[in-house]
């Protein structure tokens, strides 16, 4: 029965997700970015000055990995690199501005075609909906690369021990 509501959950925001990139596209220049760039440039909007330490944990990457996107972003004009104030060694990201405006309406287009589909919805469905996103909160968490891992190594060790 949990694996059924597994399933249909992928099932359906699979489908808000196809249906929502077809019809609010992806932002010029970022259309010809791969997936994890395109997630560094996501993090990096809903966090300006984030470390490339923060990234990587907040991606579920090594440091390494998302130094590399950093790179790639910034020659194509998308991030901002600087030195931390305090601490010379550590980098902070910032979009750059043509990328934040141009994630930002992307954004918004993106957010009306929604609000516009569920205003066709009937009150008790958006109330559902409204009452379902702190569970999908929850279940998001648990699936965050960090959190799996966290829970994996109590096992291990128990394994290990045995």
């Amino acid at each position: 029965m949990t694996e059924d509501l597994a399933e249909e959950l992928l099932q359906a925001i699979g489908l808000v997700r196809r249906h929502l990139r077809r019809s609010a596209g992806r932002p010029f220049p970022l259309s010809a970015l791969t997936d994890s760039q395109a997630e560094l440039i996501r993090t990096v909007r809903r966090n300006p000055g984030i470390s490339v330490a923060e990234a990587a944990a907040e991606l579920g990457l090594v440091a390494n990995t998302v130094s590399t996107l950093v790179g790639q972003l910034t020659e194509r004009g998308l991030i901002e690199r600087t030195q931390d104030a305090s601490d010379r060694r550590v980098a902070r990201l910032t979009l750059t501005d043509p990328a934040r405006e141009q994630v930002e309406a992307w954004r918004d287009r993106r957010t009306a075609l929604v609000t516009r589909a569920l205003d066709d919805l009937a009150d008790g469905d958006r109330d559902a909906l409204r009452a379902a996103l702190p569970v999908l909160a929850v279940l998001a968490e648990r699936l965050h690369p960090a959190e799996q891992q966290s829970q994996q190594q109590p096992q291990q060790d128990r394994k290990e021990r045995v």
